[in-house]
Order: structure tokens, then sequence, then C-alpha cells
């Protein structure tokens, strides 16, 4: 009998031996190198939707970041089947409809077929942008924002190539972009403002406002940028073919040269892009050439605010800045870009010289202001802005009067999901009172509309405490103190935190 060592030896012997050709062996190939700035077909792992999805964006993530001036040649095969489906499956299900009347349940009724001839209509060149249908949402001081809304297919190409385009740029964007970027939100550029005003000598803030800037974007430029990183002729005309698509506005298309619509799912990532060539690298570049003093800069899209410790580099900056982006066909708001007095001595100096409190600044929905602490100590306070408070309260207003007639408790559980969506944000440390405005203003809404059901209505603020008790939630602080939320997400033992003033200019790590 043999033992176990006998019997893996012959396993061994009779493997080799039904593995080797009876012949002459075939030659192996030759490996042939690859392509500049392509990627290898990966292997493909499973995902908690049970979806199969190429790894391959890991590579061109890595090779974006160990190569900064690599131009990527190969990218549409990263938008197969099953990444399509990945896209479809973010999107939205109840959004607005663009040209195309399609919405995403009628879309998934026959899924499988209809992204199998999308795929082969990408792939064969066979695919057309639709024309974006023009929306309008108003804005706080009476105007109305222009929104673009995209067929279904569009959004589903769109979503497909930020997540390709992703993996390359945000290996590029710097640190003080924060607008539309993955594991970014305004919060955290809400804590680097914050943080960097705190823990800097700041004493001037440059609040700079773009101009109707993505109606702005200059295409030319816009593909020129790309084409520093992107040498995919295909994506490039997908991208082409998005721009050029037009708007559809009263049954009349308009085709224009400049801009990108708002809503379209592609437009944040090329908004960055156009802002990371345009004013991101110069904007560093020119901290590290003429500034003497402190900086710092977060961006979130095209909302700027910058600060410094000197009131000539300031001025100079706004300058230089708006000569900078004159070359780009962009321009700074000549009503809304100031340069204010702004800091921990802020208000030290100005009653020195018999001036009032410092100014205050918005950024991302909340106004900044310089304060004090109980001990006497400086602090930033945050509170949600008026105008903001009072366009959401017109728009319950209005929506209330709508639902009028509807039962009392679907009404309360949807201004519940109202106040809590509203506090999530908004429920900044400092910031109780006007969160105690917004539910009492939203109960006295309420209150109005009740009574408005019928002419015998005798409906008490005694029933409406009552009410609110049972649906809507009490204001709470949900978000730290910004110094703590940035220090804990940017540790100061990360590579490059013991440079500070980059460290802080850039919002966090490159």
């Amino acid at each position: 009998m043999m033992n176990d060592r006998q019997k893996s030896d012959c396993c061994t012997v009779a493997m080799k031996a039904m593995n080797k050709p009876e012949g002459r062996g075939a030659e192996l190939p030759e490996r042939r190198r690859q392509a500049e700035g392509n990627t290898p077909e990966p292997c493909t792992r499973r995902t908690q939707s049970r979806i199969s999805v190429s790894q391959g964006l890991e590579r061109v993530r890595e090779r974006a970041t160990a190569r900064k001036q690599e131009r990527f040649t190969a990218l549409l095969h990263h938008i197969d089947a099953e990444r399509l489906r990945a896209a479809y499956l973010v999107l939205k299900r109840d959004a607005a409809v663009g040209v195309d009347g399609m919405g995403w349940q009628q879309y998934g009724e026959h899924l499988e077929g209809n992204l199998a001839e999308l795929h082969e209509r990408l792939h064969r060149g066979a695919y057309r942008a639709l024309p974006s249908r023009r929306q309008y949402i108003p804005k706080p001081d009476g105007r109305r924002r222009p929104l673009g809304i995209a067929a279904l297919e569009d959004k589903i190409v769109q979503r497909a190539v930020v997540a390709v385009l992703n993996a390359i740029y945000e290996a590029d964007f710097l640190g003080f972009s924060y607008g539309f970027r993955p594991k970014r939100s305004q919060h955290d550029a809400l804590d680097a403002l914050a943080f960097g005003i705190a823990r800097k000598r700041v004493n001037y803030v440059v609040d700079a406002d773009l101009t109707s800037f993505f109606d702005s974007m200059s295409h030319e430029w816009l593909m020129r940028f790309l084409k520093h990183r992107i040498a995919d002729e295909r994506i490039l005309r997908l991208i082409g073919k998005w721009l050029k698509a037009g708007v559809m506005e009263g049954g009349e298309l308009t085709v224009s040269d400049l801009g990108t619509p708002q809503g379209a799912v592609v437009s944040p990532l090329l908004a960055n892009v156009y802002l990371h060539y345009a004013l991101d690298l110069w904007a560093e570049q020119w901290r590290r050439r003429h500034c003497r003093g402190a900086m710092i800069l977060v961006r979130y899209a095209d909302d700027v605010v910058v600060g410094f410790e000197h009131e000539a580099e300031a001025q100079r900056f706004m300058d230089d800045v708006r000569e900078r982006l004159a070359k780009f066909a962009l321009s700074l708001h000549p009503d809304k870009t100031r340069l204010i007095e702004f800091g921990r001595d802020a208000a030290a100096r100005r009653a020195r010289r018999g001036l009032g409190k410092p100014e205050t600044f918005n950024f991302l929905g909340f106004t900044h202001i310089c304060s004090t602490s109980r001990t006497g100590r400086f602090q930033l306070k945050r509170y949600t802005r008026r105008d903001k408070l009072q366009l959401r309260l017109r728009d319950l207003k209005e929506r209330l009067r709508q639902s009028r007639h509807a039962p009392v408790h679907e009404q309360g559980l949807w201004l519940g999901q109202v106040m809590r969506g509203y506090f999530a944000y908004h429920a900044v440390p400092n910031n109780s009172r006007r969160l105690h405005a917004f539910r009492y203003h939203v109960l006295d809404l309420w209150r109005r509309s009740l009574q408005r059901r019928g002419q015998k209505d005798h409906t008490t603020w005694h029933t409406m405490t009552r009410l609110a008790a049972e649906f809507l939630p009490l204001p709470r602080v949900v978000h730290p103190w910004p110094e703590q939320r940035f220090l804990v997400t940017h540790p100061r033992w990360e590579p490059s935190a013991s440079v500070a003033p980059a460290r802080i200019c850039a919002g966090g790590a490159q």
C-alpha cells in the first residue's frame, strides 16, 4: 500500500503527463507591451447589488495618480452593459422626464433589452444625444434659475461616463475644490472654511461670485482642457454631443457655443474640470509666488471664498483673478464679489476706527458672522440665510395649499420628512434660533392651511401643539463643531500635514 506522500507524487506525475502535448508543443506567443494610457481588462467582483462590475477603474485611478501628465487613449470599453445598469439604478426614480417623455419605471420594464441596445449604439457610434428640456426654479432674489433636464438614456450614459472620468480627475483636482466630488460634501467645505478662518491669520475675505458660470463656459476651452488627460476620441465625441445637443424650450431648440445645462448629470464634472484649469491651478501658483501672509481658499463649484492676512494681497488677488478669468470667457459678478474685513481681529480694528461691526458673507446657505463666545474669545457663527429660509417657507406654503384637503395624517408625515431633511443640513452649532423659527413658521403655515379647509373650522393652537408633538421633530444640533470634524477628517499625521499654509489653503489633503 502507498502512503499519502507516494499518492501525492503519483497524482502530480499524472497531471503533468495529461497537460503535456503529445507532439512538439506550440510556441508561446510573444507578449505585446500595452499601449500608453490604456488599461487591461481586469477581473470582476461582486457588489452589494449583486452586479458584477469591472475593477478596471481602480487601475485607471492608480495610473492617473502615478502619471500626472499621461493621456488616456482607451476608456470607452469601461462603459459596458453592467456599468450602464449601475448608472440606471442610481438615478432618481421620480425625477422629471426629458424631451423623450421616458420615466425611470417605464424604461425599467424592458431594462435588459434597452441597455443592450443602448450599449450597442454607443460602441457602434450611432448614439445621438437629445436636447435638454428647460425648467426654471425660483431664486431668493426673485429671479429664476434655468435647469436642463436630460433624456433618460442621456442621464444613464452621462452617469457612466462620469464614473470613468472621476477615476482620472480625482487624482488631479486640488484639495480646496469640494463641489460635486465623491466623498466630499457641502459641510466638508464649510468645515474647511471655518477651520481656516479660526486657525489662520485671516483679516480679509474675498467673497467671489462668477457671473452665470454654467451659461458662460466656452466649449472650445472645455474641450482643450479635457484633452490634457483624455485622448480617447470616442469619449470626447460623446461630451461634444451633449454640449451641442442644445436646450428645448417652448417647442424651440436653442444651441449655443457657450455653457452646459445646469441639472445635467455630466455638468458638475465638466464645471470642475473647467475651473481646475482656469482657476485652481493658477490660484495655487499665485499663492506660492505672490502671497507673503496667510491665505486660505475654498471652492464649491462656482462659489469661491478666499481669506487673506494682508489687504494689499487681497486686492491684488481680486485684480489678477478678474484678468485671469476673462481669458476663459468668465467674469466676476460686479455686485456680488466683495472684499470685506473679516476675522478674529476685525471687530477690534473697526472699533478703533469708529466703524460698525464687520460685514458678513454668505456661503453654501449660511451667513458667516464674526462673533465671540461666552468667554469673550473669537467665534465664527453660521446662521441659515434669511432669504433662503423665507424662500423655503414660501415653497411650503404653496405645497400646503395644493394638498390642503389631504388627510391630516398624511400632511403631518410629509411635513415631518421635510423638517428632518431641513434639520439634517442646517442643524449646525449656534444655529438653533433659526431652526426653532423654521419649525414655528411651518407649524403656523400648517395651522392656516387647516383653517381654510372649511368655513366652520376651529383649529386652535392647542390642536396644533398636539399635532406638532406627534409629527414635527424638535430642532437638535446634529453637526459637530467644524474644527472637531475637520481634524477627524484630515488628521495631522497625514502626509504634508506639517506644511501648514499649503495644508489649510487646500482645505484638506491634496
